[in-house]
């Protein structure tokens, strides 16, 4: 049945796109490969041995398919967590209260005893003026579905600084979560040139939802302990390989995902599952008996999260060639059911590549809307390489996004698989078509901690 919806599908010739969406579908590669990731390695935060792990990990998968593989060295942030703790001492509750909290990825440790002064913006932490002096500021937020997360992802990544000019000691956020099980997801933050830096945390949608009801009662004074700490820089590499192409190999389609994970869990939707779907594209790629025209690359980022040390690193390392990428995919936005494929590229980009995505009807997968791209390859925008993404459905990425529920579990094998087969088409027909798609006028490159999630999109 599969092969004869198939072969409806030119330009891809039927063979061809059996063997990447049928091949991505049945044979299970994608999934074995996130359940070893995940179980056998675990948590990647860079400087660690578990991201050390995992680039030899990678490296060796990559060989295994028969990619030409390797390693580009990058310095990358080493930060540890340490222990971390946090309770309510004084408030109208009758007894404590003990914190659900994490610190922030990059935050400084220190201990921190004082009352809380709660705050729904920047702008709102600025205006508190005396009012925060001494105290510890709690961000609040109500942010419920995925939609929301670029509207309020600010406080996590520039409150710290915020909160401190007003003369704050330290800092709680709401996580940035659709759902938790008194579950705290950390993320991203950094400290401004002209902000003393302050110790940072996340704590859980309901100790957040209790400091605001107590807060409406009276004073709360909260005691906070963070053992973290920033490390010297240290060696790392991004894991490249290449599927090279048999007529254009120098004209270059990049698919990336980011090896590195937060430390809290396994790292599956984030972005273990990307990872993954990068390789498998790869693996059925160069398995084809003839590659397509232009060399597909896959690249395996370091330390995205809280540095972009390897997009950055990449960017600067083939500065040359960047004129010679002609397309690139990021897979960043978690393991849901494939909806779209979204393209960033010159006027009738998107047009020129719908007809090469005709396997993915099967898969209820066309071209749609929005943005594409993502933090790693954002260092490529000033040299205005073309974007194209898959976009997959966010309703449950953030629900355990940044979190401790990270974990194998919450993937679905059959979602992942046709995420797997959606990119490895979309890479196949960038590779393959006669022309490259147009590039889009340049933008600044981006400086950011972390890539545009589904809710930024």
């Amino acid at each position: 049945m599969l092969l004869a919806l198939l072969m409806v599908a030119a330009p891809v010739p039927s063979d061809v796109a059996q063997r990447l969406v049928g091949g991505a579908l049945t044979e299970g590669v994608a999934y074995a490969r996130l359940e070893e990731l995940t179980d056998t390695i675990g948590p990647r935060l860079s400087g660690s041995a578990g991201a050390e792990a995992a680039v030899r990990w990678a490296l060796q998968k990559l060989r295994d398919d028969k990619l030409a593989a390797r390693l580009e060295p990058v310095k990358v942030p080493h930060w540890v967590r340490g222990a971390e703790s946090g309770e309510i001492l004084a408030s109208p509750r009758a007894v404590g209260h003990p914190l659900a909290l994490t610190a922030l990825g990059n935050s400084v440790g220190g201990d921190a005893i004082a009352e809380v002064v709660e705050a729904h913006s920047l702008a709102e932490a600025a205006a508190l003026g005396e009012s925060a002096r001494g105290k510890i500021v709690f961000f609040n937020h109500q942010m419920r579905v995925p939609e929301e997360y670029g509207r309020f992802v600010e406080m996590r990544s520039h409150g710290p600084s915020a909160a401190a000019r007003a003369g704050a000691v330290a800092v709680l956020v709401r996580s940035l979560a659709t759902a938790s099980f008194r579950s705290p997801h950390t993320g991203m933050t950094g400290y401004d040139a002209d902000a003393p830096k302050i110790p940072a945390a996340a704590i859980s949608t309901e100790d957040a939802e209790l400091l605001h009801r107590l807060l409406q009662r009276g004073p709360v004074r909260v005691r906070l302990s963070l053992g973290c700490r920033m490390l010297p820089d240290t060696d790392s590499a991004n894991v490249v390989g290449d599927v090279r192409g048999r007529e254009k190999p120098e004209e270059i389609v990049l698919l990336g995902a980011h090896l590195y994970s937060w430390d809290l869990a396994d790292g599956a939707n984030d972005d273990g599952a990307g990872v993954v779907m990068v390789m498998e594209a790869g693996r059925l790629l160069a398995a084809l008996p003839q590659h397509p025209r232009r060399t597909v690359r896959v690249v395996l980022f370091m330390n995205e999260e809280n540095g972009l040390a390897g997009g950055k690193g990449y960017a600067a390392a083939h500065q040359q060639e960047l004129g010679r990428h002609v397309a690139a995919l990021e897979a960043d936005g978690g393991a849901g059911r494939p909806l779209s494929v979204r393209v960033h590229a010159g006027e009738g980009g998107a047009e020129m590549l719908a007809p090469w995505l005709s396997p993915l009807a099967t898969l209820g997968v066309g071209l749609g809307t929005g943005d594409a791209g993502g933090a790693d390859v954002s260092p490529l925008d000033p040299a205005s390489v073309p974007t194209v993404s898959v976009h997959a459905d966010p309703a449950r990425y953030f629900d355990i996004h940044h979190s401790a529920a990270d974990t194998l579990d919450k993937i679905d094998p059959e979602n992942l698989a046709r995420n797997a087969a959606a990119i490895a088409v979309v890479a196949y027909g960038l590779a393959e078509m006669p022309a490259p798609l147009p590039r889009p006028a340049p933008k600044p490159s981006r400086d950011k901690p972390e890539g545009p999630k589904p809710a930024a999109r």
